[in-house]
């Protein structure tokens, strides 16, 4: 009888995991928000838009792995 609800509990777990990391983001939107004293939406457009950036920086270099080299300038 056990094992007829353990799949169960585990799609519980990964579906409370889940709810809890939309809350965590929807706090730290929300923390934008009255740090920079802008809407909600105009939060989401940073995120997009820094999203996109960081898109734009891996693409061109094809795979967007680590390249062969690279070295520092201090």
């Amino acid at each position: 009888m056990a094992g007829v609800f353990e799949p169960r509990s585990r799609h519980y777990k990964r579906a409370v995991h889940n709810d809890l990391e939309a809350m965590e983001l929807e706090a730290a939107k929300e923390i934008l928000a009255e740090v920079f004293r802008i809407d909600l939406a105009e939060v989401e457009d940073m995120i997009s838009s820094r999203l996109q950036e960081v898109q734009a920086e891996v693409t061109p270099r094809g795979n967007g792995l680590w390249p062969q080299e690279f070295w520092v300038e201090s």
